[in-house]
């Protein structure tokens, strides 16, 4: 019988070797060696897609996206012309992949942090192609409605009023991701939801986060999801939970990055 969601198996056995440097960063860090990586598909300087050598999810094509050769950093340290570089980078090549029509569907992501489904602290993004899938992957335009906090050559900021799971989703909605304005705004909504998620939100409490690519007709859209203990009512029975405080966090990210200093 046809199941109404995917499942996709996580092979134990090749994830039991899996470096991992979050928790243990004393560890043999693999992407902080490019001399020694292999698989290689593409570069642009320190910015890296390879083959994922540790092909976990079953009937799937995984990649890896390393973001820098610095291995402490993350998104809010870039400079702008690397953010976008990076940016444009990614875009490209899971649009690549998507529009090859190889895969039911290829989905573009990053984990950072211990509560991410990360490993490697090194910052990097993931790819991952589906061959094929029971269901599409469901995703809405209403999952990415919410209360503005800026708009910028076309690219809407805002903070989720319909979040996928709950509490706090920041969303970025670009017109098109051909214009080099609209690069240069997503990359720095990221650049500006990551910074507040791990340096201001909750008192700079929060260690983990993921950003989430979709693929929607017409337009690509960001989700930037800070990574707590989910809420037990969207686990158990799929309720989304939304705080009754958004307006306060837009109008705090709003004077900490908009505001003349």
């Amino acid at each position: 019988m046809a199941l109404p969601y995917n499942i996709i198996d996580f092979d134990m056995q090749i994830g039991r070797q899996k470096p991992e440097t979050i928790r243990h960063p004393d560890n043999y860090c693999p992407f902080c060696h490019p001399e020694e990586l292999t698989g290689i598909i593409a570069t642009d300087g320190p910015i890296i897609l390879l083959r994922n050598k540790y092909n976990v999810l079953s009937g799937t094509e995984q990649f890896v996206l390393i973001e820098t050769d610095i291995c402490h950093s993350d998104m809010p340290d870039y400079p702008s012309a690397h953010m976008e570089r990076l940016l444009r980078f990614g875009l490209h090549h899971w649009q690549k992949l998507l529009n090859s029509g190889k895969y039911d569907d290829v989905v573009f992501f990053k984990n950072y942090g211990p509560l991410s489904g990360g490993t490697i602290r090194h910052p990097h993004m993931q790819i991952v192609a589906f061959p094929h899938l029971n269901q599409p992957i469901a995703a809405r335009p209403e999952e990415f409605s919410g209360e503005t906090i800026a708009s910028k050559n076309g690219v809407e900021f805002n903070i989720s009023t319909a979040p996928r799971i709950g509490f706090w989703e920041l969303n970025i909605i670009p017109a098109e991701i051909e214009s080099s304005a609209a690069i240069s705004a997503i990359a720095r909504f990221l650049q500006i939801g990551t910074d507040y998620f791990t340096r201001h939100f909750h008192q700079g409490r929060v260690q983990s986060y993921n950003i989430f690519f979709y693929q929607l007709p017409g337009q690509v859209y960001a989700k930037i999801m800070p990574r707590f203990a989910t809420p037990p009512l969207y686990v158990g029975y799929g309720i989304h939970v939304r705080p009754t405080n958004i307006a306060e966090a837009v109008a705090e990210i709003k004077t900490l990055y908009f505001t003349e200093k």
